[in-house]
This record gives C-alpha cells, sequence and structure tokens, in this order.
C-alpha cells in the first residue's frame, strides 16, 4: 500500500516534471533524500504546473532566481568560506573569518581577542602618565616590560603594577600573570581608578626571607606536628594542596553598613576566612564564614583612618572582582604592619598558590605573544669583554692591574662629582673660597636616592610603597634641623630615622652617622660607604627609593 502510494507521487512528480523544470528540480532532490514528507508534491506545485507558460525570457529569469532560492532552503548548509565578501553594510568586519585560523598556536589558548588592540594609561609616582596599545590579553608582567623597554630602566625583577582606588582608598599589586584588561573590565564607567608602574621590593621577598612573613604567635597547623616547623616548611604548606597552616589573630572588623569597628577572633583556612562568635574558639560550631578568594581580590587600605574611620593604619579589605559600591567591601584592619603584612602574604598564596611561584622563578613567562628574548633588555655587550683604559699620555694603553684600575675609576668619579657640583652651582656663582662647601652641599641633589623637602609621613609611605625589606632607604633634608639631612630605611618590616650629622674639621665640612667617628666629604661617599658596610646602621643599604617619570 505504501509502496504503490509513493510510485503514485513518483508519478505525479514526473509528470509535473516535463511541464515545469523548477518541479523537476524539487522532485529530484526530494526523491534523493527519500523523506515521505517531501515526496508530496506540495499544492501550489501542481497549480503552477497547468498554468499557461509565461514569457520565455522572464520565465527563465524567474526559475532561475527560484532555483536559487530552493537551493537555500532544500538543500544542505554549507559553510561560506568568504563571509566578509558577503556581510551586510550594517554588520561588524571583524568577524572570525577576518582572522588567520588557529592551527599550531591554537594549542595555547589563542583566540579572535588575541588580535585586538586596547589602549591603556599607566602612571608613575610623580603623577607622569604613558599610554599604551596593547594586545587583550597581555600580563601585568608583559606591560611592565614594556615600559622598562621603552624607558630604559634596569629590570631587577622588582617593577611592579598597581592598581589603585582613590574612591575607597585602596590598592592592590596586580600579579605578573593577571590580564590586564580583565583588571580594567571590573572598573566602573564613572571611577577614577588608576594604573601606577613602580618598584615593590616586597613582591616575593616571602620566597626568599620567610621568617619575616610568618610570626610564630600567628601560625597553628591543623594537624600535630613533630617538632618545630621552619619558616620555610611553612611556605612550602601554603604551596601544597594537601596540608595547610593557619593563621589566626585578632582584626578590627568594619560592621556591614554601619561606621563602627569591632575586633574579633579570625581564623585563614584554605576554604576562606572565618570569625570566631566565642572568643578565641575554633570549634566548627563557633566560626562564621566572612569572605573566600576566588571571587575577591585584597587589597590594602591607604587611608583607612581618614576614609573608613579605621582604628589604626594598617587595614586591608576584600573587593569582589565585579564592580561595587563601598557597601560591598569587607574591611579588616590590624594592630601592626607585620599582622598586616602577614594576612595579606598569606591570602596572597592561598588564593594564587603555585602559580606565584612560577612568577618568582619564571619572571618572564607570560600569556601573550612577548617571549623573554624580544622583552627582556639584552646588553649588546658582556661586561667581561670590558677593560680599563689609560688615555691621558700621547699613546692609549690597557690597564691590566686590577688595583690601579680602580684607583683610575675612583679618581674619575671624584672628578665626575666636582664638575657636576660646578653644574649644580653655576645659577648660584660660587666663588673660589666657597666652592668647596658647595661641592659638598650640591653633589647629593642629583642622586636619584635623595628627595629634598619631603616629611617623615612621605618618607614612611615611598619605604611602605616599594616594599618594607631590609635595606630599602631614602636620604631627604631634616625637618627639624636644616644644615642636617636625615636617612630614612626599613629593616624588620619597620621603618627608622637616622639623622645626618655636618661636622666641621679645619675649616672643612664633614658628614657623619656616628658622631663623627666616621666622616664622609659629601652624602654619595656616606651611603656608597653603607652600601657596603652595616657600620652603626641594623643592616646594609640595599634599595633605594626612586620616583621615576614616564
Amino acid at each position: 500500500m505504501t509502496t504503490s502510494l509513493q510510485d503514485g507521487q513518483s508519478a505525479a512528480g514526473r509528470a509535473a516534471a516535463r511541464d515545469s523544470p523548477l518541479a523537476a528540480q524539487v522532485c529530484g532532490a526530494a526523491q534523493g533524500r527519500g523523506d515521505a514528507r517531501d515526496l508530496a508534491p506540495a499544492p501550489w506545485l501542481h497549480a503552477r504546473a497547468l498554468l499557461p507558460p509565461p514569457d520565455a525570457t522572464r520565465g527563465c529569469a524567474a526559475d532561475r532566481r527560484k532555483k536559487k532560492d530552493l537551493d537555500v532552503l532544500e538543500m544542505p548548509s554549507i559553510p561560506n568560506p568568504f563571509p566578509e565578501l558577503c556581510c551586510s553594510p550594517f554588520t561588524s568586519v571583524l568577524s572570525a573569518g577576518l582572522f588567520p585560523k588557529a592551527n599550531s598556536r591554537k594549542k595555547q589558548g589563542l583566540s579572535i581577542r588575541d588580535f585586538l588592540k586596547e589602549v591603556i594609561k599607566v602612571y608613575s609616582e610623580d603623577e607622569t602618565s604613558r599610554a599604551l596599545e596593547v594586545p587583550s590579553d597581555i600580563t601585568a608582567r608583559d606591560v611592565c616590560q614594556l615600559l622598562i623597554l621603552k624607558n630604559h630602566y634596569i629590570d631587577d625583577h622588582s617593577w611592579t603594577l598597581f592598581e589603585h582606588l582613590p574612591h575607597v582608598g585602596l590598592e592592590r599589586t596586580i600579579e605578573d600573570h593577571e590580564l590586564v584588561i580583565e583588571v580594567l573590565s571590573n572598573w566602573g564607567m564613572e571611577e577614577e581608578n588608576k594604573l601606577y608602574f613602580r618598584k615593590n621590593y616586597a613582591k616575593y621577598e616571602f620566597f626568599k626571607n620567610p621568617m619575616y612573613f610568618f610570626p610564630e604567635h600567628m601560625v597553628s597547623f591543623a594537624t600535630e606536628t613533630n617538632g618545630e616547623i621552619s619558616p620555610t616548611q611553612i611556605l612550602q604548606m601554603f604551596l601544597s594542596s594537601s596540608t595547610y597552616p593557619e593563621i589566626h589573630g585578632f582584626l578590627h572588623a568594619k560592621e556591614q553598613g554601619k561606621k563602627s569597628w569591632k575586633k574579633i577572633y579570625f581564623l585563614l583556612r584554605r576554604s576562606g576566612l572565618y570569625f570566631s562568635t566565642k572568643g578565641t574558639s575554633k570549634e566548627p560550631r563557633h566560626l562564621q564564614f566572612f569572605s573566600e578568594f576566588g571571587n575577591s581580590d585584597i587589597y590594602v587600605s591607604l587611608a583607612g583612618k581618614k576614609k573608613h574611620g579605621a582604628p589604626t593604619n594598617y587595614g586591608f579589605c576584600f573587593k569582589p572582582n565585579k564592580a561595587g559600591g563601598p557597601r560591598d567591601l569587607k574591611m579588616l584592619c590590624a594592630e601592626e604592619e607585620q599582622s598586616r603584612t602577614c594576612w595579606v602574604t598569606a591570602i596572597r598564596l592561598l588564593k594564587y598558590g603555585m602559580q606565584l611561584y612560577q612568577n618568582y622563578m619564571h619572571p618572564y613567562q607570560g600569556r601573550s605573544g612577548y617571549s623573554s628574548q624580544s622583552i627582556s633588555p639584552m646588553r649588546s655587550i658582556s661586561e667581561n669583554s670590558l677593560v680599563a683604559m689609560d688615555f691621558s699620555g700621547q699613546k692609549t694603553r690597557v690597564i691590566e692591574n686590577p688595583t690601579e684600575a680602580l684607583s683610575v675609576a675612583v679618581e674619575e668619579g671624584l672628578a665626575w662629582r666636582k664638575k657636576g657640583c660646578l653644574r649644580l652651582g653655576s645659577h648660584g656663582s660660587p666663588t673660589a673660597s666657597s666652592q668647596s662647601s658647595a661641592t659638598s652641599m650640591a653633589i647629593h641633589r642629583s642622586q636619584p636616592w635623595f628627595h629634598h623637602k619631603i616629611s617623615r609621613e612621605e618618607a614612611q609611605r615611598l619605604i611602605i610603597q616599594q616594599g618594607l625589606v631590609d635595606g630599602v632607604f631614602l636620604v631627604r633634608d631634616s625637618q627639624s634641623n636644616p644644615k642636617t639631612f636625615v636617612l630614612s630605611m626599613s629593616h624588620g618590616q619597620k621603618i627608622k630615622h637616622f639623622q645626618i650629622i655636618p661636622v666641621e674639621d679645619d675649616g672643612e665640612m664633614f658628614h657623619t652617622l656616628d658622631d663623627g667617628h666616621t666622616r664622609f666629604t659629601d652624602l654619595i661617599q656616606l651611603v656608597e660607604f653603607y652600601q657596603l658596610n652595616k657600620g652603626v646602621l641594623p643592616c646594609k643599604l640595599k634599595h633605594y627609593c626612586a620616583r621615576i617619570a614616564l
């Protein structure tokens, strides 16, 4: 029964095909598919077959147009290899067909966004800025490398990109592996947020000296341990997925929707931050969840007392990744800088884990198309191939004696200082009798570690911004005594200030830190001495704070 019906329909289709080529095309396609629904001729098809034949020219053109329409409707869809040639003038031309197909690079996770460019603006500490056109998948480390190359800075792996939120007084380190465009996408349209580029010597200092970051009274362990646990072992536990240390202690927490702060006992675990509802109890029934790390970033408060009424200046907070108002912030405050550093470092380790260690061990490994060979500043001449030359005689010669080469270098350095000092003092037209004192007073002004007339608070802020690492220092004018200078430096995560006193001997002026036992003709000699010798200082001078310009 079914067979005769299909035969009858096929015969009807052949009869219609004799009268209309279009019908023949449709029937042929239907028979090729073998679909029972498509085998039945449509009513309009038989009606068309009974009409008188139209004009030959118009009929052929109409049939061709209908044939094309039916081909599009009935035949299986074939991908168009040239979509840009037939796209609407109102649609975007940035289609996938315009970009090269991902073959071997597809394994690296490249997509259309890798070919798009974005413009970002980066600020320095003196508020100068620079606009950069970067790919959409550029990392923070790649941005730092671009700025290092463009400004001819020395890359000591301490250059860092910061996210600054002035409306709430917060700032955080953008990790080297983070995508900068994703960070900017979380900013609100009306927020005046900025990206800052400066040094941060403490970014990975906990990998070098973990003993300064995890005080014994703040660290405990979920399981019993045999014997003492060294700071290095604590750091390894943070990087491990099986075990973890617990950070605990009292913090001031700002109550949601209120201006008041409450002192509560907090406990940091791999699953998040908790606080105890009953004293210092760690029992599960007394612990209440406070915040997690996956969808939040950890920020440091820059003006907690002024902006949020915090009891101390050592504040930090959790902020959701997505744009939100001040009500979404979870504000906390520690009693001292060491405590805040411990909490923030532990949260970074628990959130990023081994990724931080990879950033520390492989600083040039970025996600974007930049490589260490194209990014890292390479010197064209090896330092080992440089030799000391003597140009004082009629013929030049190579100085092979290391002692003689060192003395020549010292003499040239002193001669350069005197010339630089005369250039600096030329505005005042110093006389011959005052040239010696002008030399010692003016030569330090061109040094990057000298900050002239800044306050004690400003000096502390600069040192904290560039990292509380042992040996970070700067020299400034004394506010209490205009004729003296102050050496401000970091040691043991605390900032200490030492007064540099002028001493006169036989009509000559000297500078000293130890009541005249060790004297220096200028501040450059003083700084160079304490960079090599500890002397009366708690440690050697290692890293100077400098305000760079972009």
